[in-house]
């Protein structure tokens, strides 16, 4: 027995000194074991090593329907000016000299896109296409083609371009509800004009919601993207386009591990009605609504925190008209499960306008129906809000809107966006509703979306605002 011991641990010391690739917590248990049997035998037990895919030949196969998409915008840029008193322009005009901003060169963009039918329709993101009146779609093959613009939806963020071409290479369309978290993805795009470039990671979560988004259910990446990826391609392993990756979440501009796509059967129901109808019609409830809280869920008697609450009911609209009071809780519109209260705008938005839907509402610690009529969102009148609150993810701290020319005519402006609601960082440094923004460093302001492009990712911004009658430029350090 003594000559048995001694053996058992003379091979349990030779096992903790072999490869370290898995063997430390099997040598330590040999260790404590008392016989040598129930010490080697774990040894030989071999883990086996999970292989990375392969994505060479799924490149190969779906690349060639990839395009990438130039956008030219040959509006003359605004000249940014002190006003009709400023003694430099006052001495261009005299002299007769042009501004030096005035012949500016045409603004350019780049995004990414895909044919989606061989006979020239691509799918991009709206944003892609932006205020561009040429639009250039370059193959992968480098032949390239004047696109004209089907259909634009800002809500969505998708576009469908058309270019007169036939035989194309055109992707497949997968089900992104069969994606689950973890599982592999591929996104091919133009970053910082790069055509094709791959990049590949997994699905981190799905059904996200999104500051002034309530329209889209993003899957979420990891996936590297970076400016010129934006309507690009999300393809499953099979090959399958299931996404188009429209945003990051950053702090510096670039990519941070946080990618945004929007799922690609919501893609397929806006381009569907945008080639039909040149528009997209939208269901409407006319509620307001929240997520349930654990506190919450235990005043309401709810067995758990889910379901949409209900803060308000608009008068008159369809919700209303079906009963529907503040401090129902809505669990799921016909037979599907509503968990979280950013996935009912988008379920009722899919909805035809006039469609009868069934509502569980959670109302008296008690379950009922209600049958609702739904109603017809309104067509957007103007850009959404694009600068938010920091709380929402914003850099400025500003709820802004562009100017009306009802607004713009008596103050004598041409463009402009107004302040509505100040935080953090404008806040602070003295901006008030009712401002008027004209210019961020230098550059002149006319819409949500300059807004958003000139601040970028810079570290400090000098905003150009109008207060009454007085013009000012105010210094705002962004949050980071």
């Amino acid at each position: 027995m003594r000559r048995f011991f001694a053996l058992a641990v003379s091979v349990a010391l030779l096992a903790g000194c072999g490869s370290h690739r898995g063997s430390a917590p099997l040598a330590s248990s040999t260790t404590s074991a008392p016989l040598a049997p129930a010490a080697v035998a774990p040894m030989a037990t071999v883990v086996p090593s999970v292989g990375l895919p392969d994505f060479a030949g799924l490149v190969a196969q779906v690349g060639p329907a990839v395009v990438n998409i130039t956008s030219i915008s040959h509006a003359p840029t605004p000249v940014v000016a002190g006003g009709d008193d400023d003694p430099f322009d006052e001495f261009l005009r005299r002299f007769g000299m042009p501004h030096p901003r005035a012949n500016a060169p045409p603004e350019r963009g780049e995004g990414s896109g895909f044919i989606i039918d061989s006979n020239g329709i691509i799918l991009t993101n709206a944003h892609v296409v932006g205020t561009g009146d040429e639009l250039t779609v370059r193959l992968t093959d480098r032949r390239e083609f004047t696109a004209k613009v089907v259909g634009v939806d800002k809500r969505t963020d998708v576009a469908v371009l058309r270019i007169a071409a036939k035989g194309l290479p055109a992707v497949r369309i997968g089900n992104p509800d069969l994606l689950q978290p973890g599982q592999w993805v591929l996104a091919i795009g133009s970053p910082f004009g790069f055509d094709n470039s791959v990049t590949a990671g997994i699905v981190s979560a799905k059904a996200r919601a999104l500051p002034d988004e309530n329209f889209t259910p993003f899957i979420q990446t990891d996936v590297a993207v970076n400016p010129g990826n934006s309507g690009g391609p999300l393809f499953n392993l099979a090959g399958e386009v299931v996404g188009i990756n429209s945003q990051i979440y950053s702090r510096t501009g670039g990519y941070m591990g946080l990618s945004f796509a929007i799922p690609i059967d919501l893609v397929v129901y806006v381009k569907d009605q945008l080639v039909a109808n040149g528009k997209v019609r939208r269901g409407r409830l006319g509620v307001t609504i929240q997520d349930v809280n654990q506190s919450l869920a235990d005043s309401f008697g709810l067995d758990r925190p889910r379901g949409a609450l209900v803060s308000g009911v608009e008068p008159g609209a369809p919700a209303d008209r079906a009963g529907l009071e503040p401090g129902d809780v809505i669990l799921a519109l016909d037979n599907h499960l509503i968990d979280r209260s950013s996935e009912l705008p988008a379920r009722v938005a899919r909805l035809a306008p006039g469609t009868v839907a069934v509502l569980r509402v959670w109302r008296g610690r008690a379950e009922r129906r209600l049958s609702v009529k739904i109603g017809e969102l309104a067509e957007l009148a103007t850009p959404v809000v694009g600068a938010v609150k920091p709380a929402a993810g914003g850099r400025l701290g500003l709820a802004v809107r562009p100017l009306s020319l009802a607004e713009q005519r008596p103050r004598g402006l041409k463009g402009g966006v107004i302040i509505e609601e100040v935080t953090g960082p404008a806040a602070e440094a003295g901006l008030q509703p009712g401002d008027i923004i004209l210019g961020v460093n230098g550059r002149r302001v006319n819409t949500v979306e300059q807004l958003r492009e000139a601040a970028g990712g810079a570290q400090s911004v000098a905003l150009l605002v109008q207060r009454g009658e007085v013009q000012l430029f105010v210094p705002l350090r962004p949050v980071r």
